[in-house]
């Protein structure tokens, strides 16, 4: 959206539709009930006839059999996208043109043009688009990217993320598009996609990667592993590390921040455990540290309410969009890179396009 367009701002509830009724749709419908002083769920769809009319059932919504029907007849302010990646491209241009807000989940493309083809249909539709990032409401890392911007490490010298889980045959074998380059990318576009994001959120901007992907256990299209290497704009070096093959169970979602005046590690199975945290210099922050330190992984849901209170504020004219359609272009560049580089064998400069 651009400055000179006009942004809905709603008094009343606004009303969402939800598209897709999977696993994840649940973090979404939680959210909205967490807000429900100001918003309702008013509609829903999903191909799955079965799952689209439980889900109606469960929550009051209107069902629908399509997303067409659904954008010809439902009174909804805000389409939810929680479908396969590889359809969000194709179903926001659809709400779009029907003067609906987005909301999707991540990562919001598996391609890059359909990623700026989102964000050009949105604009010039005059809507609103969203690219669901719930880790970044984390406290723990709330706490590490206020760090960060402090300068509290001095320079960085290097981060590494390790995303040491576990997916099963049986996971990717539960639906078609799983594990399919088409509709849903492999382990770093789509398990590690938000700690993707966390590189330039909470580093900075990247200047260039080298990656290598492999498809080592599982019968899929995509990649079931890889290793990347990035240096930042900033002098740092670091490297993502991606399985889902670890035995038995998820192992491991961290990330490591080294520094000239600090050394911190956020660890557990999914960012939810401060494992380290010591700087030169203390300040205030550092007793919060030490409280919390075990915390709900945030894909519990509790993410997802979180990430609502910026939609609603910025849907009601309260507030500016933390992750919009563009902020989301800048972790799908990276995903397209890591994947340029693994294909081509070779070093990839960012940005991709200038």
């Amino acid at each position: 959206m651009t400055k000179d367009e006009p942004i809905s701002r709603f008094n009343r509830k606004i009303r969402f539709a939800l598209v897709g009724c999977g696993r994840i749709s649940r973090n979404h419908i939680a959210a909205l009930q967490a807000h429900a002083q100001y918003c309702e769920l008013t509609a829903v769809c999903d191909n799955d006839r079965q799952a689209c009319e439980t889900m109606a059932l469960n929550t009051g919504a209107q069902s629908y059999p399509s997303l067409d029907a659904l954008l010809s007849h439902s009174d909804a302010d805000a389409v939810i996208l929680t479908t396969p990646s590889g359809l969000h491209p194709r179903q926001t241009i659809a709400a779009a043109a029907a003067g609906k807000h987005v909301i999707t989940e991540k990562p919001m493309a598996t391609r890059w043009n359909d990623g700026k083809r989102m964000v050009a249909a949105c604009d010039e539709a005059g809507v609103r688009l969203f690219v669901v990032k719930q880790n970044r409401h984390s406290v723990i890392l709330q706490l590490l990217k206020k760090a960060l911007n402090e300068h509290r490490f001095g320079r960085l010298h290097m981060v590494a993320m390790n995303v040491f889980w576990t997916r099963p045959q049986e996971y990717y074998d539960s639906a078609k598009w799983r594990g399919t380059w088409q509709y849903d990318g492999g382990a770093f576009m789509n398990q590690a996609s938000h700690y993707v994001d966390l590189l330039e959120w909470l580093v900075g901007p990247v200047e260039s990667l080298h990656a290598y992907t492999a498809t080592l256990g599982r019968n899929i299209e995509v990649e079931d592993t890889g290793s990347l290497s990035l240096r930042w704009r900033n002098g740092a070096l670091g490297s993502v590390n991606v399985t889902m093959l670890t035995y038995p169970k998820n192992l491991e979602g961290s990330i490591t921040v080294l520094g000239e005046k600090g050394t911190v590690r956020i660890g557990g199975a999914a960012l939810n455990e401060v494992q380290h945290w010591e700087f030169s210099e203390k300040n205030a922050d550092d007793k919060k540290i030490s409280e919390i330190g075990e915390q709900t992984a945030v894909n519990d849901g509790t993410g997802h309410t979180a990430y609502y209170d910026n939609v609603i504020k910025v849907l009601r004219g309260e507030g500016e969009p933390e992750t919009d359609g563009r902020e989301g272009l800048k972790t799908l560049e990276l995903l397209i890179a890591t994947y340029l580089s693994a294909r081509d064998g070779k070093r990839i400069a960012l940005p991709l396009e200038f």
